[in-house]
């Protein structure tokens, strides 16, 4: 496998999953946030990790430490002229992306992989208007990043075979499972998990069963292992109001993908999720 200099940019909770993805994978890492706390905390959090699979026997000490060297911690876009694959983590604002990727066209070389972890953005939109698109394509991780297996890769219309062909092979010799996905609205994820925090919102809002209820049924009933509810504080309930907002936007208001009052008023109170001690749990405890 070629070793690879990948540039993440945001630090946040996918942006530092991905980030020591990469760095477990044998690339040197350059780790991009403006906010040096942000970089601070995905640094603890990777070492944290790697610290636990040195107790579980999964690596030694030395691994532990070979893996956190392959890591940079930079502030500058400037910094990431030298990288030979770029992944976009910023949250979910299609401006703030179109933004980084018009600055990545400049800095990168003209033949650097240039990757967006959007959840349901087009990827042709990002790309419109900029130089080289055929090398702008999506590449979405699943939180938390680190341990789910399942990767996407998406193609904009002007994303070209050969890069795409590229992007699949890193994500396999990443240990990932990449499922090559066609450029629409939540791609194939994120679209069919809409009905299933919707439906719940909407059982929630018309009074039929709590929280605590619906998430139990839905773990003893239907088999998964964590109910919708627990799954939007994992994810961050302003992180999953995003992207039914995209859904239901890029579907011309289509109805079933209508987002929720609820999810509105709790993203407007700051009420996040885990990452914020508060969601539809409380974690402050």
């Amino acid at each position: 496998m070629e070793r690879k200099t990948v540039g993440v940019v945001g630090a946040g909770t996918m942006g530092a999953g991905i980030a020591l993805v990469c760095m477990r994978g044998g690339h040197r890492v350059k780790l991009l946030d403006a906010n040096q706390a942000v970089l601070e905390k995905a640094f603890g959090y990777m070492q944290s990790v790697l610290s636990r699979d040195v107790e579980k026997g999964k690596i030694s000490e030395e691994q532990r430490a070979e893996t956190l060297q392959r890591l940079e911690r930079v502030s500058d876009m400037e910094q990431l002229s030298d990288c030979d694959v770029v992944i976009e983590a910023v949250p979910e604002r299609i401006d703030l992306k179109k933004r980084i990727f018009a600055d990545l066209v400049r800095i990168c070389s003209n033949d650097a992989l240039l990757l967006t972890n959007t959840s349901s953005f087009s990827i042709t939109e990002i790309a419109g208007g900029l130089a080289h698109p055929e090398r702008i394509l999506g590449l979405h991780f699943f939180n938390p990043a680190p341990v789910m297996p399942l990767v996407e890769v998406i193609r904009g219309k002007k994303s070209g075979e050969e890069q795409a062909q590229a992007v699949y092979r890193f994500a396999r010799e990443l240990g990932k499972v990449p499922v090559m996905v066609t450029d629409t609205p939540g791609f194939i994820v994120n679209r069919v998990a809409r009905p299933y925090y919707n439906e719940a919102l909407r059982i929630l809002g018309d009074h039929v069963a709590d929280v605590e209820r619906i998430d139990r049924i839905m773990k003893l009933a239907g088999g998964f292992k964590m109910g919708p509810f627990e799954l939007q504080d994992m994810i961050g309930i302003d992180v999953n109001f995003a992207t039914t907002q995209s859904v239901y936007t890029d579907f011309f208001q289509e109805g079933r993908f209508k987002p929720s009052r609820i999810q509105q008023r709790m993203v407007q109170a700051g009420t996040l999720g885990r990452k914020t001690g508060e969601g539809f749990y409380d974690y402050k405890k």
